[in-house]
Parts: C-alpha cells; sequence; structure tokens
C-alpha cells in the first residue's frame, strides 16, 4: 500500500471546486457547526488507528439525526461523491481513511443509549455509543455485552459491527456476528434498511450476516441491537509460563482438544511480555518464552472444577510455572498486560504496524517460529499477541514511518506474514478487516472469480460504488500488479495460493 502522492495544481483546483459544490449542497441539509471543510478542521479525520496512511477528506458531515444522515447519503449520491463513514476511529487497517474527494461521514453524535431491557437481556443503542459503555449501562441488571476489544473504552458499536470486531472473550462468547440482533441504518440511496430483528430468526435471507463485517462498504448503521448477557458470578485467570514457543502452542491445542472452552485464552511472546510488564506492572514472568492466559468464568463450583482441568492440561503440556488469580483485583492485573498491549508497544516504537491474521492452533508454534526469521529478514523488531484460543494473530512490527525505508520493509514483513499465514490454512484477517491495509493480500487468498462474487455483493447494496470506494476487495488491476511485483522481488514462495 503506498501513501497518497502529492497533488498536482490542476487537482488542487479540481478538489476546490468539488469542494465548494459538496458544501453548498450539504449546507441546504446541515446547520453550520455539522459541516467541516477547512483544513485545520479536517485533518483530524486523516486516518483511523493506522497511521501509516493518511487523507484529507473534502467535507467533514457531523449529522445530529437520522434525517440528516439520509439527506447527505441522498445528496452524496446524486452528485456522484465518495461516502466514508466514521466510528470513533479506533480501527488498525485504515477502513476509515478518507477518500480525497469524498465525504467523511462521521456517526460520533449518534451516541445515546435507547434502551436497555433486562427481561429480553438485549440493548437498543446508537451507531456512535461507545462499547464498555453499552456494559455500563446493563450493569445495574446484571448484564453485560460480551464482545470487548481492546479498544472498548473508546471504539464505537458502529465500527464494531462494520469490523465484526471480537476481544479477548470472543472464545466462548463470540465475535459482534453472534451478539447482535439486529442493525438499523441507510443505503447509499439515503434509504432506510432494517435487517435482523428481535426474534431468533427473521423472514428471508440471512443478510444481517453479511452486513456485519462489511467494512461500511453497504450501509451506514445508525442503530443496533444488542444481545446481553449474565454477569458471571465468579472469573478467575490462569497465567502459565513456558519456555518453549512450541510448548506453548501445543498447550493452547491440548486445552481445547480436552473439551474445555475457556472465557479467554491468549498468548503473549517474551517480547511482548516484557514491553507490557514495563507498562502495567502485571506481574508476568519475563523469563518465559511464552504466556498463556487462560480464564474461566461461571458459578463458583464450575470454575473451581475448570481451574483445575486446565491447570492439570497445561502442566501436561510443559508449563513451567502457573499462577492463579486469588482475587478480582489480582485477574485485572493479570489481563491489564494484554488490554494494553498495543499502547506498551507504542511506547518503545515510534510507530508500529499491528497484522491481524488467523491460522489453525495448531500451526500457532509454527508461525511464530516464521516471524522470528521474518525478523532477522527485514531487520525489524516484532512482538506478538494472539487470540490464542481461536487462532487469530496480532504481530505488532516496530518502524519509524519517518524512514521510508523502514515503512517499505514493515509493508513487506505485514504482506509475508499474512501470506504464510494463508499457506498455513488460515486467512488475511481475523477482526481487523482489510480496508487499505490488507488490499494486496486478498490478491494472495482469493481467486479472481471470488473477488467478482463479492463485487457482485457489494454492487446488490450499493450500484455506484460510492460507499468506502477502494478499500476490501482490490481490482484485478492491482492484483495483476502485485503478483508481477512479488514475482520480482522473489517473494511468491507458495505455487499453491489462487492466482493473480
Amino acid at each position: 500500500m503506498n501513501a497518497p502522492s502529492t497533488p498536482t495544481q490542476s487537482e488542487l483546483l479540481q478538489r476546490a471546486e468539488r469542494q465548494a459544490e459538496v458544501v453548498a449542497a450539504l449546507s441546504r441539509h446541515l446547520p453550520a457547526h455539522a459541516l467541516l471543510w477547512q483544513a485545520e478542521d479536517t485533518t483530524a479525520y486523516e486516518c483511523d488507528g493506522l497511521t501509516a496512511y493518511r487523507q484529507r477528506p473534502l467535507v467533514v458531515a457531523l449529522p445530529e439525526t437520522e434525517e440528516q444522515v439520509a439527506d447527505v447519503l441522498k445528496v452524496c449520491h446524486d452528485l456522484g461523491v465518495p461516502v466514508v463513514a466514521r466510528g470513533a476511529g479506533t480501527g488498525l487497517s485504515g477502513g476509515a481513511m478518507p477518500h480525497a474527494l469524498g465525504v467523511t461521514l462521521s456517526l460520533a453524535k449518534f451516541n445515546r443509549i435507547l434502551q436497555v431491557d433486562p427481561i429480553s437481556r438485549t440493548a437498543r443503542v446508537q451507531g456512535g455509543v461507545r462499547n464498555l459503555a453499552i456494559s455500563e449501562a446493563a450493569a445495574p441488571y446484571g448484564l453485560y455485552y460480551a464482545p470487548d476489544p481492546s479498544s472498548q473504552i473508546a471504539c464505537t458499536i458502529g465500527g464494531n459491527v462494520a469490523e465484526n470486531s471480537g476481544g479477548v472473550h470472543c472464545l466462548k462468547y463470540g465475535l459482534t456476528v453472534h451478539n447482535v440482533l439486529a442493525v438499523r441504518g441507510f443505503t447509499m440511496q439515503g434509504e432506510p434498511i432494517t435487517l435482523g430483528s428481535a426474534a431468533l430468526d427473521s423472514a428471508g435471507l440471512d443478510l444481517l450476516a453479511v452486513f456485519v463485517g462489511s467494512e461500511g462498504m453497504l450501509g451506514v448503521v445508525v442503530e443496533v441491537t444488542v444481545k446481553l448477557v449474565p454477569k458471571p458470578q465468579l472469573a478467575r485467570c490462569i497465567m502459565a509460563s513456558f519456555d518453549d514457543l512450541r510448548r506453548a502452542g501445543d498447550a493452547v491445542a491440548a486445552v481445547i482438544a480436552a473439551g474445555i472452552i475457556p472465557a479467554g485464552l491468549e498468548m503473549m511472546d517474551k517480547p511482548m511480555t516484557a514491553a507490557v510488564e514495563d507498562f502495567v506492572h502485571a506481574g508476568y514472568d519475563l523469563s518465559a518464552e511464552a504466556i498463556l492466559l487462560c480464564e474461566s468464568d461461571g458459578t463458583p463450583e464450575e470454575v473451581e472444577e475448570e481451574i483445575g482441568r486446565m491447570s492439570a492440561v497445561l502442566r501436561q503440556a510443559g508449563a513451567t510455572a502457573i499462577a492463579v488469580s486469588r482475587d478480582e483485583a489480582e485477574r485485572l492485573r493479570f489481563w491489564s498486560g494484554r488490554k494494553n498491549a498495543f499502547p506498551a508497544s507504542g511506547r518503545i516504537s515510534p510507530d508500529y504496524m499491528c497484522m491481524d491474521s488467523t491460522i489453525p492452533r495448531k500451526r500457532l508454534a509454527d508461525i511464530l517460529l516464521a516471524i522470528a526469521e521474518m525478523e532477522k529478514k527485514y531487520q525489524l523488531r516484532c512482538a506478538n499477541v494472539f487470540h490464542a484460543g481461536d487462532g487469530n494473530l496480532h504481530p505488532l512490527i516496530m518502524f519509524d514511518a519517518n524512514d521510508a525505508d523502514q515503512l517499505r520493509r514493515c509493508e513487506l514483513f505485514g504482506a509475508e506474514i499474512l501470506e504464510t499465514s494463508v499457506a498455513m490454512g488460515g486467512t488475511v484477517t481475523g477482526e481487523h478487516g482489510v480496508g487499505v491495509e490488507k488490499l494486496n493480500s486478498m490478491c494472495v487468498q482469493f481467486s479472481p472469480q471470488e473477488r467478482d462474487q463479492m463485487l457482485g455483493l457489494k454492487a446488490a447494496f450499493d450500484p455506484a460504488g460510492l460507499l468506502n470506494p477502494g478499500k476490501v476487495i482490490p481490482t484485478h488491476n492491482r492484483c495483476a500488479e502485485y503478483g508481477r511485483m512479488l514475482v520480482r522481488a522473489g517473494q511468491i514462495s507458495h505455487p499453491d495460493l489462487p492466482r493473480f
């Protein structure tokens, strides 16, 4: 992925003329304070959590009512202006990076919790509500919203729907798609749509599952109905140390093979534990090559039994040390390191690129050892944290974005991790989405025919192709050029992958 090139004088003039046209049209539907176009106001929207790539939007619209959302979409559709919906901007794949000649549609003002129903165990919230705010509102009823991405203090439910976010407890409780009952929003044409229902099922095709994880390419979310689950009576966490990466990886597979589904099963390698321990002092074993965090929740009797079974499996798998949280404060301290892996990495490197792929659990050690070799090849550090229970990797490649060569090597490093994940039977993304970051890697995993099917689905919702264009699904020309580039660089090492 290349950074946007410097615009020519002609392009700048075209942009100014287009901007004036769009501002004039939107001003008829939005108050002055809900429309931004000056550089000093729009620069804050130029990227999401993937800061390596930036682009100032033409205009930022901040509607306050559903009618205004519909009006913005209708105006942009009529003018042929691209629209990029934005939540809190915590995404890590560039999914909310603006279009140079488009409108960034911020849902920040849609931040109301409309209803918490303890009887049906549901909450109806606007798309801009923070993930953690749902659990806070449900807490008086002994309920909470289960998906808990590390950014849950800031990320919004609309963004979670776009990316199908997970979190450290997704192994037992599922991703966003498993915890959302219904979504309301608008198509690019400004037409209202409702997908799903409060019932166990809804009539017709399951378009809700298609919409969740579609990265803002099919519609704009304004309201979400989510499931709530009872807060467990007790939760305890095991911290297990391993002196060998392969034994740690095998231990993950052993826990699942024993028929145990922990509430959370996370893995961190030695560089990551060192980074987070210096940051939050979670009590991690700094001599271990890897640590596992295995959580059990439920009734006290259930937790005691499951903790005993997991401890036995981990010892048999070669754990060199096992610590079990004695109280809630210690459990939260164990998790504090994992939850702060990203900011901890930010303290030891000017920039980092957080990758996101999945592999079969049995290949955890293989991918870690492969990444260690890539560190030598690209001369960049990488710290690793995993949703180990479902094989979702988060390697954090550390680099300096001010050094063009480091950025180039970082991109190649990340691409090789994704290619290797596919070769091991995995996928190029688990929960962060494709955005702009993984466009080239989509060429590696999916054939031209499969990509055509994806484009056909998008066209059914957005025939004009104006919602979040240039993201997620690469063009055939882009893939052909990427394939030629890999051949020139000698990077294609898996000839069984689909042709470009």
